[in-house]
């Protein structure tokens, strides 16, 4: 498949030469693909923002290189391209909401395009639809809906612009579990629905495990981890070393390897895991 991401040896130093300086990422060397859906996971100061901040032009890199699509970011002319062509969703994103209505928070990125009065309107819908939002809120102002609805609508504005990349940094924060459930799920069509490249940072390796096809753990600046949903809860031990909260489902197979049952303990969903019991039933069975 093609790469639609590419970084090499990408370094970023917060505050340089001041006693605040902090190197925020170190020698950060990996590739994308296009189509991917992917998860990046970390503790609070691994690093995540910080990467996702420099695939659209927030952030500069202190030293190494970002291609998207084949082009280095920062030696395109117009960098407002780049944002189209990368949309990130911030963790929080509905404070970001100002307009007077929903339809026009969705349609600001399109208009911003420079799309006609059609297509913006034909964009506006396309995205509702991936957010699970009905048409008669779009005249509703953004402050009258609930919590989960913003983050939605949020959502939905950056959809709107069809971006080749869709980066959403911790979109499940401070939502009850139906909540969470219904953005994920969502988020989760789209990809399908979509075929494009979705990056879905969240603190919930639950979350990770249900949703994305590759994940990516950040420990203290750098790539701990880097493979598919299965590769890395083969080395599920070892995210729980470094603190790294496993899904509860792995965590059971752990305790049952610890005890001397001789199971499988890469497990990260429900499904995996009563074959793996009757699996492991029909083993000890066998050896009775």
């Amino acid at each position: 498949m093609d790469k639609i991401i590419k970084l090499t040896d990408l370094n970023y130093i917060y505050s340089p030469g001041t006693p605040f300086e902090w190197q925020a990422l170190k020698n950060i060397n990996i590739e994308i693909e296009k189509g991917e859906f992917l998860g990046i996971i970390g503790h609070t100061g691994s690093g995540k923002s910080t990467l996702i901040s420099h695939l659209n032009g927030i952030l500069k890199p202190t030293s190494g290189k970002i291609l998207i699509d084949g082009e280095d970011i920062w030696n395109l002319k117009d960098k407002k391209n780049i944002r189209f062509k990368v949309g990130l969703v911030f963790q929080y994103p509905e404070y970001q909401l100002f307009e007077e209505t929903i339809y026009k928070d969705i349609a600001f990125g399109p208009y911003n395009m420079g799309l006609s009065k059609e297509e913006v309107h034909e964009r506006v819908l396309y995205s509702l639809k991936f957010v699970g939002l009905d048409e008669s809120i779009l005249e509703k102002s953004p402050f009258e809906i609930s919590g989960g609805q913003k983050r939605r609508v949020a959502i939905a504005g950056v959809i709107a612009m069809k971006p080749q990349i869709l980066i959403l940094d911790e979109p499940t924060a401070g939502l009850d579990p139906r909540g969470r459930d219904e953005i994920l799920m969502n988020i989760k069509e789209y990809h399908k629905a979509e075929g494009r490249t979705v990056i879905l940072v969240s603190h919930s390796m639950e979350d990770i495990a249900k949703t994305v096809n590759k994940v990516l753990v950040m420990n203290k600046s750098e790539v701990f981890m880097f493979d598919t949903v299965a590769k890395i809860f083969e080395r599920a031990s070892e995210l729980y070393d470094v603190g790294l909260a496993i899904p509860q489902i792995t965590r059971i197979f752990l305790d049952l390897k610890n005890k001397g049952y001789d199971v499988d303990t890469s497990i990260f969903n429900i499904e995996d895991a009563l074959k793996e019991i009757e699996r492991a039933k029909k083993a000890v069975a066998n050896n009775a």
